[in-house]
This record gives structure tokens, sequence and C-alpha cells, in this order.
């Protein structure tokens, strides 16, 4: 494979996508001849920066690698960390590229806002003879059991809620709704107040709610989250923000704690519980890719985590995400999209009139049932993840990766765990004995992270 004149060799490759072009062995090969020093600093909050010290070939002949090499990092920091301003030093092309790139007219608009809305700053990218170093802090949450608690998690295609007391689930319940496809936001209110209610009959009294939930929350308000995509601006601001503080000030009154988390943090926090370990990786893999992390100290690191919008693929003709307009990202890769994807390509036809959820239960049945298409398109993303799972390592450290979400119920979440450990294996033996993949028992896959929610609030 040749990707801007950058030789890359790919041992596994999917199935069902034989172009996959990993963009762990992209930025491997490309940074062998790379002798230029280039710094890039990403601001978050508070002052806390993302720094990466890192070389470009800096020739006109590769002029464009150079660039989508550092396109790629810069969408690799924003979405893993987060981030309103980037500093750039070392090549004054680079910076160019990125300042022209992340403008209302640029290929990273969509990034550029994003990122403006979240941290309520005006993006930028700035030059400056030497870039901030790495600062940021982590903090611990979750893990308090004691109590009567109410765990809500909210998904795309389903919301689950568990009553939990001291520790053990008393009440777990699901219920289809279809939140991403709503534009009043009285729907999610009503879905989110009756899911309360129904664990509330279940116990004696309501100690605490703790809240997991696809999106970006600050201080329990949703700054961006695609559960509320087709929401209006005017009433995103007047009913979303504050949806779950006043869903539970509404049903339980003031005084009873709310946090409301990331989904992804709490796939991982519910990793780290059950394992009784810390360094875990969450990956839910559901109506989105949604991604956590919990650090060597137990702790939560505030980060971002949205890898559903980090490139995976340096393919020039991956499938183009609808939401960002970019190609290549996680959630084509790492989500019920992947399935989807995939299933016309191995001779499965699926009823355009059938829901994304109903799409993927379709292929879910022919698994059951081994038929070999199925088992294709399974093996496939099995062969996905085999490969990011290398370069999430890379870039996180983690011991251990939790698999969670519908994509990984029942024979499917089997074989894509076992085809990513094969492909591990043979071709990142570097990792042996470091990274260790795995799957939670099927109760755990489905209400592990409702369960794990209800331990976020401090009572």
């Amino acid at each position: 494979m040749n990707r801007f004149g950058i030789e890359i060799e790919v041992k596994n490759k999917p199935l069902l996508d034989p172009e996959f072009m990993p963009i762990g062995l992209f930025n491997k090969a490309y940074l062998k001849n790379a002798q230029k020093p280039v710094s890039l600093a990403v601001e978050r909050s508070n002052g806390q920066m993302a720094t990466v010290h890192t070389y470009i070939h800096g020739t006109e002949e590769m002029a464009q690698a150079d660039a989508y090499y550092v396109d790629r990092l810069i969408k690799q920091i924003l979405w893993m960390k987060g981030g309103f301003r980037v500093y750039v030093s070392g090549d004054e092309a680079v910076f160019n590229n990125l300042k022209s790139a992340y403008t209302e007219a640029g290929s990273r608009a969509f990034d550029a806002t994003f990122m403006a809305g979240v941290y309520e700053h005006p993006f930028e990218v700035v030059w400056c003879d030497k870039v901030p170093e790495e600062n940021g802090t982590s903090q611990a949450i979750g893990r308090h059991l004691g109590g009567c608690r109410i765990g809500f998690d909210a998904g795309g295609s389903d919301r689950k809620v568990s009553a939990v007391i001291d520790g053990e689930p008393v009440f777990s319940e699901e219920v289809v709704w279809f939140p991403k496809v709503n534009s009043d936001p009285d729907y999610h209110y009503e879905g989110i107040v009756s899911a309360l209610k129904t664990a509330a009959e279940k116990m004696p009294r309501v100690d605490a709610v703790g809240v997991s939930s696809a999106g970006i929350y600050i201080d329990n308000c949703t700054m961006v989250a695609s559960l509320f995509l087709k929401v209006p601006k005017d009433l995103f601001d007047a009913k979303v923000k504050d949806i779950y503080i006043r869903a539970v000030r509404d049903t339980f009154g003031p005084d009873v704690p709310l946090i409301v988390a990331n989904d992804g943090d709490v796939s991982a926090l519910a990793g780290a519980m059950g394992l009784g370990e810390n360094e875990v990786l969450g990956i839910a893999m559901g109506t989105s890719e949604a991604v956590g992390f919990v650090d060597e100290k137990g702790n939560i690191t505030g980060w971002l985590n949205e890898l559903a919008f980090m490139p995976v693929d340096a393919n020039p003709d991956a499938m183009e995400d609808e939401w960002s307009g970019d190609i290549g990202c996680g959630v084509k890769y790492f989500s019920q999209d992947s399935v989807i994807k995939l299933a016309p390509r191995a001779g499965i036809e699926l009823d355009p009139g059938l829901s994304p959820a109903e799409k993927l239960k379709v292929v879910q049945t022919l698994m059951a049932e081994d038929d070999a298409r199925a088992t294709s398109v399974y093996a496939s993303i099995g062969t996905y993840l085999g490969h990011t799972l290398a370069y999430y390592y890379e870039l996180y450290h983690c011991k251990h990766v939790l698999l969670l979400g519908r994509v990984m119920s029942g024979k499917g979440g089997d074989l894509i765990l076992s085809e990513a450990k094969r492909v591990l294996a043979e071709e990142y033996p570097e990792y042996d004995g470091k990274l260790f993949p795995a799957l939670p028992d099927e109760k755990s896959r489905r209400v592990g992270q409702s369960v794990a929610a209800a331990s976020l609030p401090e009572v």
C-alpha cells in the first residue's frame, strides 16, 4: 500500500475492506525517514496542555505527506483530549496549513466549530518559537456504592436504568427510544423522567443519581451530544443544556446529588470496578463509538475521548462520517454503522426502511445462526479492532481494554474479540503481555454502564 509516497505494509487485511490502511502503520512508516523537528500543543480548559514533539520530512517532494500526517495528528489530539487553541513551532508550512484548515471555510471547519462550542472560546491556531509543555490533571470519580442509587445510561438506540442498593442492582430495564431523530427536547426529557421514576419505585428512597450519556458534559450540563442532534439551537440552549439537572430536580427535589458523565468514561469505570484494576480503556460500540479511560491512579482524565471522530484509516476512499464530513474516522469502524456499512459487501440486503438498530439486529440474528455472511462482517470488524487497539495503546498506554455495547453482544462480539487478538499477536507482537482486550459477561455488557453510573455521585 502507498499513500503520498509512503509505503505501508499491512499483513492482516479485513476480508470485506482490503483497502483498510491502519493509521498507526501509516504513521510508523511516515516517521522512518522524517528528520525535521516540529512541536504542537493543544490548549484545553484551565490552561491544561496536550503537547507533542514529532518530526516531518520538510521537503517539497513530501509536502503532501507532511500536511496529511500533521492534519491527522492534530485531529487525534483534539478528539482524544480536546482543546480550543493549537500552538505550532518548527515549520511555517505546517502552521499555514493548519491555520487555513481550521477556519469557517477550511477543511476542518467542523472540528473548529465543535471545539469552540465545547470550550465556549473561539478556535485559534497560533505560531510560537516554543510550544507550552504538557500539563494536566485527572480526577477521582465514582466507586461510591452505599445507599439507594439510580444509574441511568442514555444510549442512541435504547435507554437503560438500574436501581442499585449498597452496590447490588435490584432492578434493571432497557427501553427502546429514538433520541437522535427527535427535534422536540420534551421527548428526551419525558424519557429520562420515566426511567428515573421506574427505578425509584423499586427502592425505599433515592439517595443519588448518576447518568452515563453520550456526549460532552461540563458541570452536569450538556455541551455537545449526538442524542440531541435534531434539536434546534435555541431549544438546545433552553431545554437540553440542563436537561439532566431539571429531570432529577423535578422528580426528586433539589437535594439529591447528581453527576453526569460521558458514557465512554463510565464504561471504563465499569471495567476498572469489575477488574479491580486501573489503566482501563473502555470502548462502547453501539450507536457510535464511545470511549473512556481510567488512568494509573484510578481517575478519570477529563479528556474528551471522542474517538468516534478520530481517524483510524488512512485509505483515501474510506467512508465519510455524515456529521463531521471527514473520512476514515472511528464511528464507521466501531459502531453499528460499521455493521451496516459492511453487510451489503457480504451480500446481506438490509431493508432501507429499518432503523440502524433494526439493521444491526438483522445481522446479529444471522450471526446467531452462524451465517457465513454475518461471520465475515464481524471478522472484518475484529481486524479493524486489532490494528486500532495497537494504535490506541500508543496513545493511552492502557493495560486493559473493556469492549462493551450492542455491537459486542452475542456471537458477533466473541468473534470480534478473537480476531482482534489474532491480529495483535501476528502483527504487533511487541504488545504481548502489555495489552489485554476483554469482554465482560453478557449481563454486564448490557447494563453494566447504568450500574457503574449509579456509583458516580458521592453522598
